[in-house]
């Protein structure tokens, strides 16, 4: 019994040597800030992702040329209630309305080339690489889950975060500056949500997912505006009262001013 135990033990670790990649590439990614500064004349920026794959062995150097790369940021999450309207009697009113539970406020899927040139279908619905492929949650009755790609609710709201440039898709957003270096910009619109941002990066070579590396960034409220959000969250009752106090003073004096005598 103790020899088959060893025989089956040695087969399994044959078997696992034997799958093993013979060659590894290592990662390295750095961007230009990790911190997003916003105020009141925010207009919009960019980040830019830098990045080298480095080959372990001189065999993975020799293939080198064959890099495909996928980056995927994604803003803090959170739940949209989508609504469609159609005209009842006349009037424009809500008919249905879908939840969005969950689903990243900002979405960017960035490459160097089409998503089917680096891999097969199956990797990129496992990956969740572009927007076809990356799971919204839904409310769908007591359950929560995603649906078919050509669903109306869907790809309405796609298209409308990509009209607000919340939703960027772009399979020429990665630059390869040489077979090893590549470089990335990130857009963040003005209406970029505040918050923390993750990095994915993943590594193609010959259909397969060589390996990935993660970063990260945060848009931060500064100014003015941080102090009236703080205040507003911290110190609720004195920000009301606050508040109020000023409606009335600027209603009073609206009406000092322009007062007929």
């Amino acid at each position: 019994m103790t020899r088959h135990l060893i025989i089956a033990a040695a087969l399994l670790a044959a078997s696992i040597a034997g799958t093993k990649p013979a060659a590894a590439e290592r990662l390295v990614t750095s961007i230009s800030r990790h911190q997003v500064l916003v105020n009141s004349s925010f207009t919009g920026t960019s980040i830019v992702l830098f990045g080298t794959v480095e080959p372990d062995t001189p065999t993975a150097r020799r293939r080198a040329s064959a890099y495909d790369l996928v980056v995927t940021v994604t803003g803090p999450k959170q739940t949209i209630v989508e609504r469609r309207k159609e005209r009842v009697l006349g009037i424009w009113t809500n008919v249905a309305s879908r939840t969005f539970i969950n689903v990243p406020s900002y979405l960017a899927v960035l490459s160097n080339q089409p998503f089917n040139q680096i891999t097969n279908a199956d990797t990129i619905r496992q990956l969740q690489i572009g927007f076809d492929s990356f799971i919204l949650p839904q409310q769908l009755g007591s359950d929560i889950g995603d649906v078919g790609r050509d669903d109306p609710f869907r790809t309405n709201f796609i298209r409308l975060k990509t009209q607000h440039q919340l939703y960027v898709q772009k399979t020429n957003g990665v630059t390869l500056l040489t077979p090893t270096v590549f470089r990335a910009e990130i857009p963040l619109p003005a209406e970029a949500p505040i918050g923390n941002y993750d990095v994915d990066v993943k590594v193609f070579a010959e259909s397969a997912m060589l390996t990935r590396a993660n970063s990260a960034f945060e848009i931060v409220k500064v100014g003015f505006e941080q102090f009236v959000a703080t205040a507003a969250r911290d110190y609720g009752l004195l920000y009301g009262l606050t508040t109020a106090m000023m409606a009335l003073m600027t209603g009073w004096f609206a009406a000092v001013v322009f007062r007929r005598d």
